[in-house]
């Protein structure tokens, strides 16, 4: 394959960013956006040499070798389907679907295909990741504090529960899906949220979400998401192992151990290109880098919905573990 024929089904930020970085790819061509906003199809298409499509059939039918699905969370499920039925490699942006029925479902589909996918948790492209997995690697993790402290996006969907996921879901991913990487399964969840909405016209969101986590390892943790400030305070995770305190971000790790105190820079620019770059090489069969096929993303899902259960219902929730959590639902794994 000379060139990777692309096709964005999405046209907001996260669509517009995408397509910025695969037009730096000299072995891509966009070949054209759709969305139910047509305007936004056709400015981003022409700001990158493509063209709009009416809906996601007419975009397939092009001739694609990739499909990237930039949607809003419950947006999620009819677009997959159709990407995997027409057996096109496909790269998904989290959060992977707003309910784990739809994530499950999609899962199982991509599962049964044998379909090359990519799920957009940039983050595990960070240089700091694997330098702090080392660190790690002969050290048990003892806790884990993770925490993602933001203000209200200004889209009309974020504060609506059904529609984003909620904070957890929607921003906290990404912090759980390292979580996962860094200190293992977690087997259960407890969760509480304040009940009080931010002032955003038709939220139903928790404005704050305090969670305690348990892991397989026999490690605890916490997880704290808020949407209540105007700007960015903080996004990351701060990491106890016997000696060992680690401090991870988007920009950085710190790290404090015997030997004193030492800050190791990151490159989140260079992450989100690494996450297209690597996709598109396994697509044109040139590369084996994608770190989260859906099927590693939806055990990222279901973390964060678990945590969003229980602080809506205010119990405890646990998570499947063995062989079985390993795929997602209608997937039978061998004893």
């Amino acid at each position: 394959m000379r060139t990777c024929r692309v096709g964005l089904v999405g046209a907001g930020g996260v669509a517009q960013r995408h397509a910025r970085v695969l037009s730096q790819f000299t072995d891509v061509e966009l070949v054209g956006v759709t969305d139910v906003a047509r305007d936004a199809a056709e400015a981003l298409a022409a700001d990158h040499g493509g063209r709009s499509f009416v809906d996601v059939d007419e975009l397939l039918a092009a001739g694609l070798d990739a499909v990237y699905v930039c949607v809003p969370p419950f947006a999620h499920g009819p677009v997959e389907e159709a990407v995997i039925a027409a057996g096109v490699p496909m790269f998904v942006e989290k959060p992977v679907a707003v309910d784990l029925d739809t994530a499950e479902r999609i899962g199982a589909l991509v599962e049964q295909r044998g379909l090359l996918t990519a799920v957009g948790h940039h983050w595990r492209y960070l240089h700091v990741v694997q330098q702090a997995r080392e660190l790690l690697a002969d050290r048990p993790v003892r806790m884990v504090n993770g925490a993602w402290l933001d203000k209200v996006p200004p889209v009309a969907w974020w504060a609506v529960r059904d529609r984003s996921g909620g904070p957890v879901v929607e921003q906290a991913a990404h912090v759980l899906d390292l979580v996962r990487v860094l200190a293992g399964e977690v087997v259960e969840v407890t969760a509480y949220g304040d009940g009080s909405p931010p002032p955003v016209a038709g939220a139903d969101i928790d404005s704050v979400t305090a969670a305690a986590l348990r892991f397989a390892g026999g490690g605890v943790g916490t997880l704290a998401a808020a949407c209540v400030l105007t700007w960015k305070h903080r996004a990351g995770l701060e990491i106890l192992a016997d000696g060992l305190a680690l401090s991870l971000a988007e920009d950085g790790l710190t790290v404090r151990d015997a030997d004193g105190e030492r800050h190791l820079p990151a490159d989140p620019d260079g992450a989100r290109v690494a996450v297209d770059r690597a996709f598109v090489d396994a697509v044109r069969g040139v590369g084996d880098d994608v770190r989260v096929p859906y099927a590693e993303a939806l055990r990222t899902q279901r973390l964060a919905l678990a945590v969003a259960d229980s602080a809506r219902t205010g119990r405890p929730v646990a998570l499947p573990t063995g062989p079985a959590a390993l795929a997602p639902t209608g997937v039978t794994v061998d004893a």
